[in-house]
């Protein structure tokens, strides 16, 4: 009895802490988009003073909890989320991001400004919205995300892209845009042993883009912003301790080949069409595009550290390397970086320090391309020979010289495989660069700040060049005796200061937000090329080193933002700019700007419960462009003449001096914008986008064009003559689709429509461009008043009863009864009706997947392979080689390159629809006892391209001519994501 008594006791005693247990909950806060663990969210019981907030690793415990409790979670730019309580042990929640709280978040020249108080056609997009897979340069975290904006990179393994922002603004000058990194503007072009100007940057790194577009937002920017403005920030240091390790492995390979022949349908086509020929056939079966191609390896590692140094400065660490092989059997890219971060703050926050500095050691080996010698080389011969002079590789040679002079074979495509194996073609890029960033807020006048921010960037980049005098291909005539070996050195700085006040001031019902200050940037340069030191006669000069005359730029700007009620902002902008491309009666130029916003919700829509936000906005602006390859056009220079301006005495040449051409008149060009928009959000903001019309006018065109003859010391420079539009159309839209505990859904589409025209040119003169790079035919495109720059000007195709072209029978378009030049025409542009891009982010439970794809409507391509390529004639390489041609000459019958080469028929429809990147991920977020999250990854890069184009790839980067590209590779990747 006393036992039972006892147990009885003992039961009674533990009952309550029984009770108790049941009453305690855990678990873990993940971000629902990259499935990593939130540490600090607060979390609160509704009614009660209950409440802790999650550790460094996500967890949290929560206590003496009811049945019924609601379980409030918050944190900072993510939507608060409430949990009923009805008796769980273990919980995870999902916190996704709000689209409301990211009014706070964007970044604009020198400031930010909250979203809905944005007056200017500005995008944004933060980390967990880039796009995934091998994303090796920074720009490509955004291909296809942003309306208007579209970016076009090369298959080259860390190959620089074509960004283009609404079209650019200019037809000779520069249409990229301007690129912020951190406040440092950076130049757009790449220093000696690097692949592009942002190759230096670890994407890794990047904590946000912000892409301005219109005239209100860039001309803050002045003199550089006619193209748009990107703004890239990189990620800060923390409080917390945080560990991140990332690491991808992809391996790629070849799509799509050029469609040629065979070895066995070479032999049967030289038979029919060529059969003198037939004893050149060898007895090899050699697909010379398989031979000059690999599968390739990518490999990337990162880690950053983010934490207190000191327990007093936010500080970040990282270290990054990534390796990508190219297709081509020789290329490689290999990039190694490291980033610091520093950002304390005094004085209670009146005064903040940001200090970053990125350093990256770029190696490349480059290998030229090929592509051309692949198509045309004979599929019937061997890639090596054991008896070749050539390194025992196949050429064309001539055995019976002195194999110590041997000769090759003139006019006549040389190996391909030798090109790359024996050119050893190396460049190496150190580059430091980051910023120094003092603000300060006054203590007597907290609404004053002064900011302070000094930029650097600093490169030396070394190339060598190589080449083995076994070498059947080479740029040196005298390869087969010497070889090539070629060495240049450049170093390149950027040095930036920007200082401004900035003085914000409520007044009432009115809100002042006003900014003034100063910019300068230099650029310096100097290059050394020796030039090949094998040649016996080479001769190391002092005029072998070019230092680069200095670019400076000076601005004074001015911005004040004008909020009456919360409903009605008035931007007012201003900026006048110097620029050392330009002498001093026209070195300055001048750049206004205005904006209106109305908050239409707020005015008519208060109390509505579909429309959450609705936001009118009205831009004007000027933006200038000086950005030309010519940095002293202006001034009259004197250089030492070629072997065409010498003078002889006895037998020794002498050079003499010789002016460069210039022009003194040459003075800004400038576009002015008028943007109208609409920034809307619907159903609490699960819809949210804008709506944007733009027009921009380009006036002062700086065109190199023709000069008059004897009017300067060349037939061709820079001039300001012209005028050009462009107008479009772009739409974006972002839905929340499905939102619950376990499972989310968002989607994003955006749609751009725009046309450029030509409305002046000096005399109204056409201008011949588009070099076809084949045959004899000149040029293929025209710049012409009415028209889009890059117009295709060609003969129209006349065909048969049969629907069969006609060889070299073209349309008399003038009617005068004589085929010739008068009567090509305009016949399409490359330029796309329309553009669309579309990405999807899926998340349930600890599973993600996502994509993102593009298209392009309308878009056309000269296909200059099928042009230059693509006829019987070919077939014969001078009677002493035989040479493949395309397969598409069956659709044609052509025999003659010279007759054809300028017909229509070759304009193709290269519209496509392309899945760039498919991405599956599975987290376990207790990893290692919960101390670590881990996210295995999967996914394919380059999925697929539905397209009728013929040719290699619709998406080329020269303007719409299509004469060999370096193809774009299909990359399967596997990776993993470690927090600890």
């Amino acid at each position: 009895m006393k036992t039972l008594q006892k147990k009885l006791l003992f039961f009674m005693l533990i009952l309550p802490i029984g009770m108790f247990a049941q009453n305690i909950l855990k678990g873990t806060v993940i971000e629902s988009t990259t499935q990593q663990p939130l540490p600090s969210v607060n979390i609160a019981v509704e009614g009660n003073s209950t409440g802790t907030a999650t550790d460094f690793d996500g967890n949290f415990t929560l206590s003496n909890l009811n049945k019924g409790d609601k379980i409030i979670f918050t944190y900072l730019g993510f939507v608060k989320q409430t949990i009923l309580y009805n008796g769980q042990k273990e919980i995870t929640v999902y916190l996704v991001e709000d689209t409301n709280q990211l009014e706070g978040i964007v970044v604009i020249g020198y400031g930010t400004v909250k979203k809905k108080d944005a007056t200017g056609a500005v995008t944004t997009l933060k980390a967990s919205e880039f796009n995934k897979g091998t994303v090796v340069t920074a720009e490509n975290l955004l291909n296809g995300r942003v309306a208007g904006l579209t970016v076009n990179t090369s298959g080259a393994p860390g190959s620089g892209s074509e960004i283009r922002i609404r079209g650019g603004s200019s037809l000779f000058a520069s249409n990229d845009p301007l690129i912020v990194i951190d406040g440092l503007p950076i130049e757009n072009s790449s220093n000696t042993g690097s692949t592009s100007i942002l190759a230096g940057l670890n994407p890794s790194d990047i904590e946000s883009f912000t892409v301005l577009k219109d005239a209100s937002a860039t001309a803050i920017y002045g003199s550089r912003a006619s193209n748009g403005v990107i703004i890239i920030t990189t990620k800060k240091g923390g409080k917390e301790l945080n560990v991140d390790y990332n690491v991808q492995y992809a391996t790629g390979k070849l799509v799509k080949k050029v469609s040629v022949f065979s070895a066995d349908e070479f032999r049967d086509v030289v038979t029919a069409q060529f059969p003198e020929g037939v004893g050149l056939l060898g007895n090899a079966n050699t697909d010379w595009q398989e031979e000059i191609y690999r599968k390739t390896d990518f490999i990337d590692n990162n880690i950053s550290v983010r934490g207190n140094l000191f327990n007093k400065i936010p500080s970040r660490l990282s270290l990054g390397n990534t390796y990508q092989e190219g297709l081509r059997l020789t290329n490689e890219f290999n990039r190694n970086t490291i980033g610091v971060a520093l950002n304390p703050s005094f004085l209670d926050n009146h005064l903040k320090i940001n200090v970053s500095a990125n350093y990256a050691n770029e190696r490349n080996r480059f290998a030229e391309g090929v592509e051309g010698a692949a198509l045309r080389f004979d599929p019937t011969q061997p890639v090596y020979d054991a008896n070749s002079y050539y390194g025992g590789f196949f050429e064309y040679w001539n055995q019976a010289t002195n194999p110590s002079n041997a000769e090759l074979t003139p006019s006549v495509v040389r190996n391909p495989v030798s090109q790359l194996l024996q050119t050893n073609d190396r460049g190496i890029n150190n580059r430091l660069f980051g910023n120094f960033e003092i603000d300060y807020k006054f203590h007597f006048l907290p609404d004053l700040r002064a900011v302070i921010n000094l930029g650097f960037d600093e490169s030396k980049g070394e190339r060598t060049k190589i080449v083995s005098r076994f070498t059947g291909s080479s740029p040196n005539n005298d390869n087969r005796t010497y070889g090539a070996n070629e060495f240049t050195d450049e170093n390149r700085k950027n040095k930036s200061l920007d200082t401004y006040f900035n003085y914000k001031k409520q007044f009432n019902s009115l809100e002042v937000d006003a900014t003034a200050g100063y910019s300068y940037q230099k650029f310096e340069g100097s290059k050394f090329t020796t030039g090949n030191i094998n040649q016996p006669n080479y001769t190391s000069a002092i005029a072998d080193v070019d230092t680069f005359a200095d670019i400076v730029l000076i601005g004074f700007f001015g911005r004040t933002n004008f909020t009456y009620n919360d409903k009605y902002i008035l931007t007012l902008s201003y900026r006048r700019d110097g620029s050392s491309r330009f002498s001093k009666e026209n070195r300055w130029g001048n750049f206004p700007a205005a904006a209106f916003a109305w908050k239409l919700k707020e005015e008519f829509l208060q109390n509505s419960k579909f429309v959450t936000d609705l936001k009118l906005r009205l831009g004007y602006g000027i933006t200038g462009q000086q950005d030309i390859n010519d940095r002293l056009s202006y001034l009259q220079q004197y250089v030492t003449g070629n072997n065409q301006s010498q003078y002889f005495f006895g037998n020794l040449p002498n050079p003499i001096a010789v002016s460069t051409p210039y022009n003194p008149n040459l003075k800004w060009e400038e576009t002015t914008t008028y943007n109208v928009g609409f920034d809307y959000g619907l159903f609490n903001n699960r819809i949210t986008g804008t709506i944007d019309a733009f027009y921009k006018k380009s006036e002062d065109l700086l065109v190199r064009s023709a000069l008059p003859d004897g009017g300067n010391f060349s037939n061709r420079g820079f001039q300001n003559i012209g005028d050009m539009t462009i107008k479009g159309i772009e739409f974006a839209i972002n839905a929340v689709v499905v939102e619950k505990d376990n499972f989310k859904w968002d989607v994003n589409f955006n749609a751009t429509k725009f046309e450029r025209r030509i409305d002046e040119l000096a005399l109204d003169a056409d201008i011949f461009i588009g070099g076809i790079g084949s045959g004899t035919g000149g040029t293929a495109q025209i710049y012409r008043e009415g028209f889009t720059p890059y117009s295709y000007y060609v003969y129209k195709q006349l065909y048969n009863t049969n629907g069969q072209p006609i060889e070299g029978a073209y349309a008399d378009l003038n009617g005068d009864g004589i085929v010739n030049g008068d009567d090509r025409y305009i016949y399409k542009n490359p330029d796309p009706d329309a553009t669309f891009g579309f990405a999807s982010y899926l998340n349930y439970k600890n599973l993600d997947f996502s994509f993102n794809m593009r298209a392009s409507v309308g878009n056309r391509i000269y296909n200059a392979v099928n042009a230059g390529r693509a006829q019987y004639d070919l077939l014969n390489q001078q009677s002493s080689a035989l040479g493949n041609i395309p397969t598409s000459v069956y659709d044609t019958g052509f025999n003659t390159s010279a007759d054809v080469i300028l017909s229509d028929i070759y304009i193709e429809n290269a519209s496509f629809l392309r899945l760039d990147n498919v991405t599956i991920g599975y987290t376990f977020p207790k990893w290692l006892e919960g101390k670590a999250s881990l996210r295995f990854f999967t996914g394919v890069q380059n999925a697929f391209v539905i397209t009728k184009y013929s040719g290699l790839d619709p998406e080329i980067t020269n303007n719409g001519i299509d004469n060999t590209i370096y193809p774009r590779q299909r990359s399967f990747l596997f990776g993993a994501n470690i927090k600890f």
